[in-house]
């Protein structure tokens, strides 16, 4: 049982954190374990989910990519203007469009750092300001309010009214951000291109000589990064009703502080969806819980940046390692 738990050790360790900090909020804060706050937690963490499959894709292929909240504005804002343009549009006609132009964008990245041979967060770190700066050069700032009707519509997937009159609601988003996150297991587990994502990030030149194609490898990374951007850049549209410029800047940091945290590695070759969801679910709950509780914004911060810390300087420690040596000794 030991053996099969082992590949997890990470998963389950930030589960049974996660599951105390729930317990303590919920005798702290009574209004954290309603059902009108987890569904408002689950609508909220959506877009976030989205782009942290996006980024563990990455981070398993050995990248790091911070361009994507960035990438998500320049696809709401172009989608926008051209979706107006053409009458309006539809939904299909928008997912079919904002992941189009976000797998482009994601690919440029790719082209960029394979071609000329710079890091990934080199790349990106470029990218984003590229990116941020012709988008508030063309918008102006300022924000698109007249969008399609069909954009601004709220979709309900889930609605339950209590004794209260408190509704209690799951949004489009999630039904999207689930479908996200079992089209990414089904590639990164059930396809031979996950295989060798896992392989190439984990040891890119002993992947380059089994026959990997590094090209193929970084396209597929990045581009599936630009496509759960595209996404998201949309949702996000649906759950704000505007298009606002630098609505999504600086939220980079956070979903990449998730991933992290839920074990993926910065070298590469590590990570699963499981470790990615509850990641992504404890920063959400931890900020939740301080709002509820009153706590400043600023120990936010402090407490994602010392659990980073924790979670990389323990990611490698195998504790299973004492008894074998006592044995050895005895």
């Amino acid at each position: 049982m030991r053996d099969l738990l082992r590949p997890y050790k990470i998963e389950l360790r930030l589960a049974v954190v996660l599951a105390l900090i729930c317990i303590a909020l919920a005798v702290a804060a009574p209004q954290f374990a309603t059902l009108p706050n987890l569904t408002s937690l689950l609508n909220n963490s959506a877009v976030n989910l989205i782009w942290a499959v996006g980024l563990l894709v990455v981070l398993i292929a050995g990248g790091i990519d911070i361009s994507f909240a960035v990438a998500s504005s320049v696809v709401q804002y172009i989608a926008a203007k051209l979706l107006i343009s053409v009458g309006g549009g539809n939904w299909l006609l928008g997912f079919l469009f904002c992941g189009s132009l976000g797998i482009l964008l994601g690919l440029l990245n790719a082209w960029l750092i394979h071609g000329f041979r710079i890091i990934s967060i080199v790349v990106t770190i470029a990218t984003f300001n590229a990116f941020f700066g012709l988008l508030m050069f063309f918008s102006g700032g300022r924000n698109i309010y007249n969008l399609p009707d069909w954009w601004t519509a709220r979709i309900f997937i889930f609605e339950y009214e209590n004794a209260q009159g408190i509704w209690s609601e799951l949004t489009l988003s999630v039904a999207v951000m689930i479908g996200c996150v079992v089209a990414t297991w089904a590639l990164i587990q059930r396809s031979n291109i996950g295989r060798q994502l896992y392989a190439f990030g984990d040891n890119p030149e002993g992947a380059r000589r089994a026959g990997v194609n590094i090209a193929v490898m970084q396209g597929v990374a990045f581009g599936w990064m630009g496509l759960m951007a595209g996404i998201a850049g949309l949702c996000q549209v649906n759950i704000v009703k505007e298009v606002v410029p630098n609505a999504l800047y600086g939220r980079e940091l956070e979903v990449l502080a998730a991933v992290v945290l839920g074990g993926a590695r910065l070298g590469g070759g590590k990570g699963t969806i499981l470790g990615c969801i509850l990641g992504v679910m404890f920063v959400a709950i931890t900020q939740n819980g301080l709002n509820l509780l009153g706590v400043s914004p600023f120990a936010f911060q402090m407490i994602i940046g010392a659990a980073i810390l924790i979670a990389i300087s323990t990611s490698n420690i195998d504790l299973s390692l004492r008894p074998r040596r006592k044995e050895a000794r005895s």
